[in-house]
């Protein structure tokens, strides 16, 4: 399966030291299905740190990845549900110990800037859990995949 990243630099090698703490699946390496998405985030790194945007494709041996389960902890989030809410706001808070979980690789939805607001007002105890995942329903849900350890990343091969 081809999966792309969006950067202002071209990714030849895997680096995590370089992966920014506090996103929604925690540090580590993100890719998506949707070469649009990836091109977005390019377009946004390359104008907050400069340099060109720039996708790098990856191919995800994904049926390799899942059947070595045993060693390989995968977690997969279909919908953006209770679950998938409280996981992304745990791997978003910065009063958590680091890590939050020990998955390898994580697929889910993507919690953009329009769910922030969603969150915060759940945090803020504004609103509560069912009430924030109900309005994730009307929001436009892209996909991520998420790379957090070098065993990972053994089933990625750059295109």
């Amino acid at each position: 399966m081809k999966l792309f990243h969006g950067s202002n630099t071209t990714i030849n090698t895997i680096n995590f030291a370089k992966c920014k703490p506090y996103k929604d699946f925690g540090q580590g390496f993100y890719l998506t299905e949707i070469k649009e998405q990836a091109m977005q985030m390019a377009r946004r790194t390359a104008s907050i740190y400069g340099g060109e945007p720039i996708v790098t494709a990856f191919e995800f041996d994904k049926t390799a990845a899942f059947n070595n389960t045993p060693t390989l902890l995968i977690k997969h989030f279909e919908n953006p549900d209770e679950e998938w809410a409280l996981f992304v706001m745990g791997n978003r808070s910065r009063i958590q110990v680091y890590p939050v979980h020990e998955y390898d690789i994580v697929i889910g939805p993507v919690a953009d800037d329009t769910i922030a607001t969603l969150f915060r007002n759940f945090d803020d105890g504004i609103i509560e859990l069912p009430t924030l995942v109900s309005g994730l329903r009307y929001k436009k849900i892209s996909s991520q995949y998420f790379f957090h350890s070098q065993k990972a990343v053994v089933y990625l091969k750059v295109l």
